[in-house]
């Protein structure tokens, strides 16, 4: 019997004998189960290369769903849609030529302004509509798009919004035919967005095409598990016979699933103290979809976020100490293992799909140490249980059947341990790792690189170019990755990178004070190790002259060199520099940098420029007309042959044992002994990729830089390498973050992206 149906029976044995394990949920969101935002998600993030076609149009004939069809010769309206003829808005894609107007033909936008765009190099319609370019013989290209077994487009509805209740959730669905026949529609929905919204939850299983679910009395396991289906970004289940036994009511309108349930009334609640904490049981007279949210943020705090500083930002943010330090070699401030003054406390609230009476609402609950306040607040159709927790905390919410009842736990170890094989190649757990006395909450996904279809990419937050920061969960929809987590350290201010970042060979923005990196390729080889680039300039009369940075917004003495790849401008990072530029192999031009942040200067296409920062005595064996000879080398130089690298820092295990090195890596000791929410990447023995995220141990802070190597050690990492943390920690799957409230994700500047050609 699964451990779910043992907890259920115990359960059930009567109302007063509550089994005491919990579970708890996490949501996510999406779009239709074809596999269609690879083609809307930005070019430059997707995980393959295209040829341009013979017309040079580089419009794309998808060959998704055994029907749809994009000509070279459609028009596409406003410069920015994208061309994949879907349904959307009610109406039927059909593969014939006709105009595509906005507002009504399912026509997917590609995102512009901010978003992500395509490639810079590839060829587009219209100056710039997105539109991915498709190889003169599909056979050759990296991009494999592949007919699967569904029945034709014309008779799919999907979309993206799911209105439960009334309630709009960003959630992707899709109605299919049962077979190329039937008139019997089959209705799908991304998992984890269902697990989230409704508070279906889901079971361990070792198979992704079966997912065992529970909800109040409706437990479907093994052979009735529902039947699943990995499509690119998103894994959907088909809830069809679940939603018949749940007693919903499912339409489509457009591009938005209705879903109804049976209007439920809450007849009661009970509060219990345990050893573990405190327990509310909502009685209800039968079941009802409910959704956690958290309701505010507190104010910044050293014990919430300890790598951040405690600064007001330019921008009004959506939650506390948001952004990475402008000097991530430094400590944000002193931080005590134990808070010398009262915790700060965070209110949650559990909204269920049920009226109340005002009875109910207008009792007085017992409150604890733990349960600081406990309101009850109707609205509308819906019950509002709020309660007020100690901050890093998280209610711990599961349904039980016969009768209906919803429980809800304080406790400090909120976490539900889960093991799923969410598709082929990608496994998700959330677990408890213990060092000594504490337990750690973690929630991670192994990838194998190796899985036909899997591919593992750089993200930035306004690709093509380097500057810009937006939320993960932003981020990885628009570039259509099906699991991602945030990534390196950058400038809150200037939001740009601190630390390596390479994609297709290409330095977006050079490695810093000997940090570690991870760099890989596409044939599943990884290495974890302290990187650095070393440039040199050597002169006719054989001067060498040492680079300091290559596309760095790092800025110390020296001289730092910008090619086209980090952009098609410069502007000087401070005052008085000296900018020299070079064209080909010889100096053009020096001219005086000004004042900081004040001028542009034009990167050539064939050359680059140099910044002469505090010491400026290069500047006389750069005079016009020089003619210059560069050399570039990694150390270590195994890192020069892949074309993919992240930095981050510091390195966290090397050969299965812990091997942090503070100073190597221009870390203080005050730093890296900080405790705080931390992200990190490794590799297995086996060549999985481990993608990690660890928050606050149970009762106390989250773990410092030699806990978190323990952690990675316990996980069977023979390499791991620490990333941004903190209030950038943020791990994505399938549309939704996993391991906390979007509202309290900060904005971030670069991630890892695993993408998943179906």
């Amino acid at each position: 019997m699964h451990s779910r149906q043992k907890r259920l029976v115990a359960a059930n044995i009567g109302r007063s004998s509550i089994w005491p394990w919990m579970l708890s949920v996490s949501i996510s969101s999406g779009t239709g189960i074809l596999p269609v935002a690879i083609v809307l998600c930005s070019v430059w993030n997707l995980a393959v290369r295209a040829q341009e076609s013979p017309s040079g149009t580089g419009i794309l004939p998808v060959g998704f769903g055994g029907g749809q069809d994009a000509h070279p010769t459609m028009q596409l309206i406003d410069g920015g849609t994208g061309i994949l003829p879907v349904v959307g808005a009610g109406q039927d894609a059909h593969p014939t030529n006709k105009s595509l107007i906005d507002g009504g033909t399912g026509i997917l936008p590609v995102v512009k302004g901010g978003g992500q765009d395509a490639h810079p190099t590839m060829q587009l319609i219209d100056g710039g509509t997105g539109i991915l370019p498709v190889a003169k013989n599909s056979a050759n290209s990296e991009l494999k798009l592949m007919t699967q077994s569904i029945p034709p487009v014309a008779k799919i509805k999907q979309g993206r919004q799911v209105s439960l209740n009334g309630r709009i959730l960003p959630l992707a669905w899709t109605q299919q035919p049962t077979n190329s026949t039937s008139a019997n529609f089959r209705t799908w929905i991304a998992d984890v967005g269902l697990m989230q919204s409704a508070g279906v939850d889901l079971l361990s299983t070792a198979d992704s095409t079966k997912q065992p679910i529970q909800w109040y009395s409706v437990s479907l396991t093994a052979a009735q598990s529902l039947t699943a289906r990995s499509t690119g970004p998103y894994r959907y289940l088909d809830v069809t016979d679940f939603a018949k036994l749940a007693g919903w009511q499912i339409s489509a309108d457009n591009n938005v699933l209705k879903i109804t349930t049976q209007t439920a009334n809450v007849t009661g609640i009970r509060q219990a103290a345990r050893d573990t904490g405190d327990r509310i049981v909502v009685d209800l007279d039968r079941s009802a979809p409910w959704q956690l949210n958290i309701v505010d943020t507190p104010s910044p705090s050293p014990t919430d976020d300890p790598t951040k500083p405690a600064i007001p930002l330019q921008i009004a943010p959506a939650a506390p100490n948001l952004e990475t330090p402008d000097d991530p070699t430094k400590p944000a401030f002193s931080q005590p293992l134990a808070p010398a003054g009262p915790i700060a406390s965070q209110e949650w609230s559990i909204a269920i799909d049920a009226k109340v009476a005002p009875t109910l609402i207008q009792r007085t609950f017992a409150t604890s140490q733990q349960l600081r306040s406990l309101k009850v607040e109707p609205a509308g159709n819906q019950t509002k249980i709020k309660v007020q927790i100690p901050l890093g905390w998280r209610p711990q919410v599961f349904s039980l059947g016969n009768p209906n009842r919803l429980v809800i736990d304080i406790r400090p170890d909120s976490l539900v341990e889960k093991d799923i094989v969410w598709a082929p190649g990608v496994r998700w757990r959330q677990q408890y790792q213990n060092l000594g006395t504490s337990r750690f909450p973690v929630f991670s996904l192994e990838v194998n690189p190796r899985q036909s279809g899997v591919k593992i990419r750089p993200l930035l937050s306004n690709p093509p170019t380097d500057k810009g920061s937006a939320p993960l969960l932003q981020t990885a929809e628009l570039s259509g990755t099906a699991a991602a987590i945030n990534a390196g350290f950058f400038n809150r201010i200037n939001r740009l990178a601190l630390g390596a970042i390479r994609r297709d060979n290409k330095w977006l923005s050079g490695p810093i004070l000997n940090r570690g990196a991870i760099a890989w390729n596409d044939r599943g080889e990884f290495v974890i190790n302290r990187l650095t680039l070393q440039e040199t300039l050597t002169t006719p009369a054989n001067q060498r002259l040492s680079i300091s940075q290559l596309n760095s917004a790092y800025v110390e003495s020296g001289i730092g060199r910008y090619n086209p790849d980090s952009g098609a401008t410069y502007t000087p990072f401070s005052d008085d520099e000296i900018v020299v530029t070079v064209v080909g192999d010889r100096v053009v031009s020096q001219l005086p940098g000004g004042a900081a942040g004040k001028t542009s200067f034009p990167i050539p296409a064939n050359g680059y420029l140099l910044a002469l920062r505090s010491d400026l005595s290069p500047a006389s064996q750069l005079a016009a007309g020089t003619l210059l000879r560069l050399q570039t080398n990694t150390i270590p130089a195994d890192f020069n042959r892949f074309p993919y690298i992240l930095g981050g820092g510091p390195v966290l295990v090397q050969n299965s044992r812990v091997a942090v090195d503070a100073k190597a890596e221009g870390f203080s000791d005050a730093y890296v002994r900080q405790t705080a929410i931390r992200s990190a990447i490794g590799r297995t023995a086996a060549g999985n990729l481990l993608i990690v995220a660890v928050h606050n141990r149970a009762g106390g802070a989250g773990p410092n830089f030699a806990e978190l190597a323990q952690i990675l050690q316990q996980m069977g990492a023979v390499e791991a390498l620490n990333l941004d943390g903190g209030s950038s920690t943020s791990l994505y799957l399938g549309g939704s973050l996993l391991d906390r409230p979007p509202s309290t994700a900060a904005r971030v500047h670069n991630a890892i992206g695993i993408f998943i050609q179906p």
